[in-house]
């Protein structure tokens, strides 16, 4: 089995490395290929990643290149995992729209939009690449912003399924609440990418008892504070929002708190100085803890999962995904992307049944699927009255004269990565 990993550069890595070593009985991978244009990086990267498999006594070869056509060449499945423009373009983001009073955030919002127009014709670049060398090759997509990407790949006919990290940590956190192991626990999670709401949390399966309000009741303080969330919201709900929620449940505070420290993508941009720094360390073979960090708790058990049950290994049956919505939320057109639960083979993702939605998570869910609509088509054909829709149909905006001020920024911060522009 041949895997291949885009963006096999970044500071990540180690982390989906050490899963790749970990579950080798669930992923037998017999060569796996970092994929960076960044050579600097990508060696220091490769090399930590050799040490850790052989630590782990890994019989797989671990090979890497720049050359993206040669690196996906034959892969049974590609992992993206890429950042356009690099921490540099991330704190552009999350700064300029804070300038017009909106959140400045790398998946949402203003910002949100602006990564993926510069990422969606990136990416749909590498899947033709892909397509060209393996046409039966799975495409598995953890870059953001992942719903407008998936559905961008979807879209063009790829076979892609989307992934993020939220699930698989409310997952691990619950299980440690409940002293259960965290393949006894089933999310009720519905929603779009970084927009979700944990509706169950069921032991044993889709059918097991729903112990959430239990789980509100004895550890509602410790989920809230994760959630940097009052308790007395959590209560109120009896479900349990992503923490991306509260860009939109306390919107006008968290710009407050963005404005009075530095960005996020500083805070990374040094702490991968320091990463790539302790990779460039001979002695060093596991990942170290300050990659905790970093972001991505749990990425690589998941990425192991999901590619697992696409390639007909060891994986899970059922597993929280990114994949068409055909039909599973009634409210949606059948080719939105939405984030649930749903069965995972060699087919490909399929949804399973969710309940139905109360009006309160169904209106939000309807509001952003139809600004990545719009966001979608400002990245597939461009345009500054594309952008300017978008930005005017996102709810974290929704003003003509922010959308007008918005628009003008997005194109002059990332006019380099915008053909049209």
């Amino acid at each position: 089995m041949k895997l291949a990993v885009v963006g096999g550069g970044s500071t990540y890595t180690p982390e989906l490395i050490d899963g790749f070593a970990r579950l080798r009985d669930t992923l037998p991978v017999e060569e796996l290929v970092l994929v960076d244009p960044a050579a600097d990086r990508l060696e220091l990267v490769g090399g930590l990643a050799r040490r850790i498999f052989a630590k782990q006594g890994h019989p797989g070869r671990i090979v890497t290149t720049t050359d993206i056509d040669a690196g996906v060449a034959d892969a049974d499945a590609v992992l993206l995992q890429l950042r356009v423009g690099g921490q540099a373009a991330r704190g552009r983001d999350e700064t300029w729209p804070l300038e017009c009073g909106c959140i400045g955030q790398e998946t949402t919002g203003a910002g949100g939009l602006a990564k993926a127009l510069r990422t969606v014709p990136v990416v749909l670049d590498i899947a033709e690449r892909v397509r060209r060398t393996n046409p039966n090759a799975w495409i598995i997509d953890f870059t953001n912003p992942v719903g407008i990407v998936t559905r961008a790949l979807l879209q063009a006919g790829h076979k892609a399924v989307g992934l993020c990290n939220v699930a698989i940590g409310f997952q691990r956190k619950f299980a440690r609440l409940l002293d259960v192991t965290p393949g006894e626990v089933h999310l009720d999670h519905v929603g779009l990418n970084h927009l979700t709401w944990e509706l169950g949390v069921r032991l044993g399966g889709p059918e097991g008892e729903n112990v959430l309000p239990r789980l509100i009741a004895e550890h509602g303080d410790a989920i809230a504070d994760d959630l940097h969330m009052p308790r007395a919201i959590v209560d109120r709900l009896g479900v349990v929002p992503s923490y991306y929620l509260r860009y939109f449940y306390a919107h006008d505070e968290v710009v407050r708190e963005l404005g009075t420290k530095p960005s996020r993508a500083a805070e990374v941009a040094a702490m991968e100085k320091e990463l790539l720094a302790m990779y460039g360390d001979p002695a060093l073979d596991e990942k170290p803890a300050l990659l905790a960090k970093r972001g991505g708790a749990f990425y690589s058990e998941a990425a192991v999962d999901l590619a697992a049950s696409l390639l007909g290994g060891g994986g899970s049956p059922h597993q929280v995904v990114n994949t068409y919505n055909n039909g599973t939320l009634p409210f949606l057109p059948d080719d939105a992307v939405i984030e649930v639960q749903a069965k995972v083979d060699g087919t490909g993702a399929t949804p399973l049944a969710v309940p139905e939605l109360d009006p309160l998570y169904a209106g939000l869910i309807g509001n952003v699927t139809a600004y990545e609509d719009l966001a979608l088509e400002a990245a597939l054909r461009g345009g500054r009255d594309r952008v300017f829709k978008a930005l005017l149909a996102h709810p974290l905006i929704g003003q003509f004269e922010y959308a007008e001020a918005l628009t003008d920024k997005l194109i002059a911060h990332n006019r380099e990565h915008l053909a049209w522009a």
